[in-house]
């Protein structure tokens, strides 16, 4: 069972939880929040002690500024004060989409907090070849969602991303938006989006040790943007990407399976 907590942080109030026992394990998303990791930080609690939380900006976690846009630096920094927090002085770390980004900005910042990273799917556009044409599409998404509203953004970053809209599954924007949904939206969109997929990793900070950096590719990604981005930094950091069951999010869908393969990566 979760326990929930807050952090008073510089410019915001952080909430996060905690479950299980054993190794620290810190389950990180950006915009997704604690409650969107729930299933697969339970599958992870019988042997380590899991920590999820709202990213600043996002469901419980609020700003004093609510104009502040949200960087990977200052999401790595509430981590690294979560981890002061606890009272412990290093962690490993799966993050997911701008989650792994916030992950290799922790690495960069704070590299002896870190044991091993787990970077799944990071939206690293700018080591793409068509980077400038990612950058405009990144643009083009935040002038729709100011232009038309949050459905007609969700669906265009959807598609830019390179979902199948019509699959069986398909994510998507909720139907019927709960006031906390849009304002995580209006949050992501306006201040989120543009500082996350403008991220670049510094190769030599994150190989430099002594965290360990890995990253993580959905099996069923082939057609996804993250599954290049990954491809990419992987690359450049000179080690092999590791496999995940499903795609960009298949940790949701099979929490179980996809725990198993984080055991074995943190065993590694």
């Amino acid at each position: 069972m979760a326990t929930s907590h807050t952090l008073d942080v510089p410019g915001a109030h952080l909430y996060y939880e905690v479950r299980g026992t054993g190794p620290l394990l810190f389950v990180i998303g950006s915009p997704m929040d604690a409650a969107a990791f729930a299933p697969f930080a339970d599958a992870l609690a019988g042997d380590h002690t899991v920590v999820t939380l709202d990213p600043r900006g996002v469901s419980g976690s609020r700003l004093d500024d609510p104009e502040q846009d949200s960087t990977p630096e200052l999401r790595a920094d509430d981590v690294a004060a979560i981890m002061d927090a606890l009272g412990v002085e290093t962690a490993d770390v799966f993050g997911s989409s701008g989650g792994a980004v916030t992950g290799l900005a922790l690495v960069e910042r704070h590299p002896r907090r870190v044991r091993t990273l787990v970077a799944h799917e990071p939206p690293v556009l700018e080591l793409l070849p068509d980077a400038a044409e990612r950058r405009a599409g990144v643009e083009d998404i935040i002038a729709t969602y100011q232009r038309e509203g949050v459905g007609a953004a969700w669906v265009k970053f959807m598609i830019t991303a390179g979902f199948d809209l019509e699959a069986e599954g398909a994510p998507g924007a909720p139907q019927e938006p709960t006031p906390q949904d849009l304002a995580n939206s209006a949050h992501f969109f306006l201040h989120e989006l543009r500082g996350t997929t403008r991220y670049v990793p510094d190769a030599a900070a994150l190989t430099a040790g002594p965290a360990r950096v890995v990253v993580g590719i959905g099996v069923e990604s082939g057609n996804l943007v993250t599954y290049r981005t990954s491809v990419a930094l992987a690359e450049l950091l000179g080690t092999p990407p590791v496999e995940f069951p499903g795609d960009h999010g298949g940790f949701l869908a099979r929490p179980v399976e996809c725990a198993d393969v984080l055991r074995k990566v943190l065993a590694g």
